[in-house]
């Protein structure tokens, strides 16, 4: 590995990726986050943004504190207060950045109502007074893709000036196509000064399902820095996947002659936990991550991959941390077994967190002839979803259905007070939402019911996911159970239990959501 191939891996999972609607972290599982991206080798971890709430700057503060190789980065608006408290967030890291952005674009400047000429009297100020703060400073014309050349070569020929080390150039609303990807990056190597000496870097958003390719193509004219999320979690479609342009740049690297010093095998156990604690489950047929990656049902498909696996597959699961080991779990297993089987699968968890697990394994044993990986990994996300310390839990729910109608008989405790609701519906669902709407008064929106089976058969786990809103506050929840309407149940209780930790956060001024990029 040489510098002129070393591709930097800059990751926003935890300030990009928590932006998307109802993706809500808690600091716990931002600080266990970091520490995965730590430990697997991101270079840079983009934290939080740390004027937006007292939440974010402590999160950003204890991972900078806590971080062992990487740099972490915090997020910053061009105003001197924002940098200040960003630097007061960062400056106990090993290796500190200040990542500071403006937007650049006639539709960006008109915000702010600033013309080209004080636009560029203000990167100037907040670039120089970021660079007095700490050596190493990222500065970031938003919407760089739809800003006047001319105008922004003229403003990151400034930024450098400034003492920016790395310039990034953002696809804010995921517009670009590669070879513009490419000849944006070309462009600014050839027409501004200094450009040599610092790195460029590439953030793509993925609104036209092109995010991945434009970001390589970056790579490909001379960027040098990668910025993506895991599991391209993101505002509106997402961003660059780590886990695509790693994986691209390894497999064809005898057309993209470039590295990086990520641990592949780390992808999986940390895609699963961003699904689970975001609330945003991984599709299907995702690249790389996805639960079909690696299936084959059609035939010749598996004769041929039985025969030579090199046939239909370019890479083997081990690289993203996925072993072939294959432990038949039943209701004979032991929690050893389970634990084997939840390392083999990409979970690591602690003593009482497989007490938890091992607890509902049995009781899915009980249920089911035959528990899959597909069955556990669900049970790993409903335990981490549904906890002793939520505000709201199901304790007992009856439902019967028929031609005649449908009703519920719900209990379920609020704060540990026990409480009970009898009601009807149109349909079982209908009448089990209302029974904790009973419980629990709310005007939260049901914005998305959605079902799927986990495995096949009539004895099949069913993971449901819902989406609430209330009052512009997007929250997720998701549950698994043989019991379809139970999951249903939990899944809706999941999604208040976000929504009343939504509210405490905005009470407190610590909801980094409602922050505006343009407000002083």
């Amino acid at each position: 590995m040489t510098d002129n191939n070393r591709v930097v891996i800059f990751d926003t999972t935890l300030r990009d990726g928590e932006q998307s609607p109802g993706a809500t972290m808690s600091h716990a599982e931002k600080l266990e986050i970091a520490g995965m991206l730590d430990e697997m080798g991101v270079d840079v971890i983009e934290a939080g943004f740390p004027i937006a709430s007292e939440g974010d700057f402590a999160a950003v503060s204890e991972i900078a504190k806590m971080a062992k190789t990487s740099t972490i980065c915090g997020l910053a608006r061009a105003q001197l207060p924002d940098i200040d408290r960003c630097w007061e967030a960062v400056k106990h890291a090993k290796s500190p950045r200040i990542h500071t952005f403006i937007g650049t674009s006639p539709l960006h400047r008109a915000i702010p109502n600033l013309d080209m000429d004080q636009m560029a009297d203000r990167i100037h100020q907040t670039v120089t007074h970021a660079r007095n703060l700490c050596d190493n400073v990222q500065w970031s014309p938003m919407d760089a893709t739809r800003t006047e050349h001319d105008y922004l070569c003229r403003v990151v020929e400034i930024a450098i000036k400034a003492g920016a080390t790395t310039i990034n150039i953002p696809d804010t609303v995921g517009y670009t196509a590669p070879r513009e990807s490419a000849e944006l990056i070309r462009m600014l190597l050839e027409r501004v000064p200094g450009a040599d000496d610092i790195i460029f870097a590439t953030h793509c958003h993925n609104d036209l399902g092109m995010a991945t390719a434009n970001s390589l193509a970056a790579v490909e004219a001379g960027a040098r820095q990668i910025e993506c999320t895991i599991n391209g979690l993101g505002e509106r479609a997402g961003n660059t996947a780590l886990e695509e342009v790693v994986m691209a740049m390894r497999v064809r690297n005898d057309i993209m002659p470039f590295q990086t010093g990520i641990d592949t095998t780390k992808i999986m156990g940390i895609s699963r936990r961003v699904a689970s604690v975001s609330g945003f489950p991984v599709q299907f047929n995702k690249a790389i991550v996805g639960k079909n990656a690696f299936l084959h049902e059609l035939g010749i498909h598996q004769d041929g991959v039985l025969k030579n696996v090199e046939t239909f597959e370019i890479m083997r699961p081990a690289d993203i941390g996925l072993t072939e080991n294959n432990i038949a779990m039943g209701k004979h297993s032991g929690r050893a077994a389970l634990r084997a089987k939840l390392a083999d699968l990409g979970y690591e968890v602690g003593d009482n967190q497989l007490k938890d697990i091992f607890v509902r394994f049995k009781a899915l044993a009980d249920r089911k002839k035959e528990v899959f990986d597909e069955d556990i990994i669900a049970l790993v996300l409903d335990a981490a979803a549904n906890t002793q310390d939520d505000h709201l839990q199901v304790k007992h729910l009856r439902v019967v259905c028929g031609s005649d109608g449908q009703s519920a008989q719900l209990t379920m405790t609020v704060d540990g007070v026990e409480k009970q609701a009898e009601t009807t519906g149109d349909g079982p669902v209908d009448a089990c939402f209302k029974a904790v709407r009973q419980i629990f008064p709310h005007e939260a929106r049901l914005q998305l019911y959605q079902v799927h089976a986990v495995t096949e058969g009539t004895d099949a786990q069913a993971t449901v996911s819902v989406r609430m809103e209330e009052e512009g506050r997007i929250v997720t929840g998701q549950a698994a159970d043989t019991d379809t309407i139970l999951a249903s149940v939990k899944a809706y209780i999941g999604a208040l239990n976000r929504l009343i930790l939504r509210r405490a956060m905005t009470a407190q001024g610590s909801d980094a959501k409602q922050i505006s990029m343009y407000s002083h």
